[in-house]
C-alpha cells in the first residue's frame, strides 16, 4: 500500500504543470495592469482583458483550493474548494449589487445611469447569479455524465446504452443534496417577494453555516488531484502550504483589481454595440468565472472519477444558492445605507422562478444518487431549449416563456420525486442525521 505522499508523486509532470500555472498567471497580467493604471481602452477590449484576467485567476484559485485538500478534512475541503472556485463570481456579483445599492440610495426607482433604455442596476445585481446557477446545472452536470459515458464506451465497458445506470454518487453526497434541497425549496418563495431582504440573508447564510458544520465532521480521506493541483499537492508540507496561500493571495488581488472594471466594461460594451446588457452579464460574465470549475470537473470525469466531478459542481451549487444569494442583500444594504432589501423586478421574479425550478428538477434527478444519460439529456436539452426560445420569441412573450419552462421543470421534478419517493426519506436522513462512519461504510451485500 502506498502512502498519500507517494501517491501524489505519481503521474506528476513538473515542467508541464509549471507551464500551466505560469500561463494562467500571465493571462492575468494585461487585465491587472490596465486595472492598476486605469488606462482607458475601447470597452470591448477592456471587457476581454478583464475577463481573461478573471479566467486566469479562477484557474489559479481552483488549483490552489484543490491542493489544499491534502491538509484539511475531505468534506470541508470540498466545500472550501467550491467556495473558492466561485470567488470570481462573488466579486462580480458584489460589484453589481453595490452599484445597485448606490443607485437605490439616490433614487429608490433604481434608474440606469445609462438611460431609460438600459437595464436597471438593481436588475443587473441578480443577472450574474441566475445565469451562473443555470449554467452550472444545465451544462456542467450533464457534461460530467456525457464525458463518463463517452469514456466508458471508448474503453469497451459499455456495449449498449441500457447497460449503464449512469453516474453514481457516493452516499456521502446526501449531505450536499439535502442542504441544497432546503435552499431550493426556500428559493421557490423568492419570486413571490418584492425584494431580497436581510431576513433572507439570515436564513440562507444560516443554511450554509449548518452545511459547513455538517461537512466539517467528514473523515479525512485521500484527495483526488489532477493536473497542476496534483503537482502542488506533491510539494513538502511547508512549501505546499506556502504555494497554496501565495497563489490564492495573488488570484484574490487580481480579482479585486478587475472585477469592478470588468462589470462596467461589459455594461458599456452592451450599450455601445446595442447588445442587451442584462444578457451579457447573465451569460458572458458567469462563463468567465465558471470555465475553470467546469474544466476541473471535466478532467475528473475524463479520468472516470465521476463522484469527484459531479460532487464538486454539486457543492458549488450549494454555495451559490445559499452564501452567494444570502450575502447580496447585505452588500445592497451597506451600499444603499438602508435596511431596504434588494428590489426584485417582474423580470427578475421570472428569472428566479426559472432558476429555482431548474434546481428543483436537478435535485429530484439526483435523489437516487445517480444521473442517467437520459436524465442528463433532459437537463441539457431544457437548458438550451429555454436559451434558444429566449432569442426566438418576441420580447413581449419572454415572461410567459420563462414561466412555462419553469413549470415544465417543476412538473418533471415532481414526477421524478414520485417515482423515487421511497428513496427521499433515506436521502434526507443520511444528509442531516446519519454519522459519517455510517455513510462511508460499504453496503452489506446480504441486505
Amino acid at each position: 500500500m502506498t502512502t498519500l505522499d507517494e501517491d501524489l508523486h505519481k503521474d506528476v509532470h513538473p515542467q508541464r504543470q509549471r507551464l500551466g500555472i505560469l500561463a494562467a498567471a500571465l493571462v492575468t497580467v494585461p487585465g491587472a495592469v490596465v486595472g492598476l493604471s486605469q488606462a482607458e481602452l475601447a470597452h470591448p477590449i477592456e471587457a476581454l482583458l478583464f475577463g481573461l484576467a478573471i479566467v486566469g485567476a479562477a484557474f489559479l484559485l481552483a488549483w490552489a483550493a484543490e491542493a489544499a485538500q491534502v491538509d484539511i478534512s475531505a468534506g470541508l475541503a470540498v466545500a472550501v474548494l467550491a467556495l473558492i472556485a466561485v470567488l470570481p463570481e462573488y466579486a462580480v456579483d458584489f460589484v453589481l449589487t453595490w452599484d445597485g445599492g448606490q443607485s437605490f440610495a439616490g433614487d429608490p426607482s433604481c434608474p440606469s445611469p445609462l438611460g431609460p433604455d438600459n437595464a436597471s442596476p438593481c436588475d443587473l445585481a441578480l443577472a450574474n447569479m441566475t445565469g451562473a446557477n443555470r449554467l452550472l446545472i444545465g451544462v456542467g452536470w450533464p457534461m460530467v455524465v456525457f464525458i463518463v459515458w463517452y469514456r466508458l464506451r471508448r474503453k469497451g465497458r459499455l456495449r449498449r446504452r441500457r447497460q449503464w445506470r449512469g453516474v453514481e454518487l457516493d452516499r456521502t453526497r446526501s449531505v450536499e443534496l439535502s442542504y441544497l434541497t432546503i435552499a431550493t425549496l426556500y428559493s421557490l418563495t423568492l419570486p413571490l417577494k418584492a425584494s431580497l431582504t436581510l431576513v433572507d440573508s439570515l436564513i440562507l447564510v444560516g443554511i450554509f453555516v449548518a452545511y459547513t458544520v455538517r461537512l466539517s465532521k467528514a473523515p479525512t480521506e485521500e484527495p483526488h488531484l489532477v493536473g497542476p493541483a496534483r503537482y502542488l499537492g506533491s510539494f513538502p508540507k511547508v512549501k505546499r502550504r506556502t504555494s497554496v496561500i501565495g497563489l490564492m493571495a495573488f488570484a484574490a488581488v487580481v480579482i479585486l483589481l478587475v472585477a469592478e472594471p470588468f462589470a462596467h466594461a461589459l455594461t458599456e460594451t452592451g450599450r455601445e454595440l446595442n447588445i442587451n446588457q442584462f444578457l451579457l452579464l447573465q451569460w458572458l460574465a458567469p462563463l468567465a468565472s465558471e470555465t475553470p470549475e467546469l474544466l476541473v470537473a471535466g478532467l475528473f470525469a475524463w479520468r472516470l472519477n465521476s463522484d469527484a466531478a459531479l460532487g464538486t459542481l454539486l457543492s458549488s451549487k450549494v454555495n451559490q444558492w445559499t452564501l452567494l444569494v444570502g450575502t447580496l442583500p447585505i452588500v445592497f444594504a451597506i451600499a444603499s445605507g438602508s435596511t431596504h432589501g434588494l428590489p426584485i423586478s417582474a423580470v427578475q421574479r421570472e428569472e428566479l422562478f426559472l432558476t429555482a425550478a431548474q434546481s428543483f428538477f436537478a435535485i429530484a434527478v439526483l435523489a437516487s444518487l445517480t444521473m442517467s444519460l437520459r436524465e442528463a439529456g433532459f437537463l441539457f436539452g431544457l437548458f438550451w431549449a429555454q436559451f434558444i426560445l429566449g432569442g426566438i420569441v418576441p420580447e413581449s412573450l419572454h415572461g410567459l416563456e420563462r414561466i412555462v419552462v419553469g413549470i415544465v421543470y417543476l412538473v418533471l421534478g415532481l414526477y421524478v420525486l414520485f417515482r423515487d419517493r421511497r428513496r427521499v426519506p433515506t436521502l434526507l436522513r443520511d444528509g442531516f442525521r446519519s454519522p459519517y462512519d455510517e455513510l462511508t461504510r460499504p453496503d452489506d451485500p446480504s441486505e
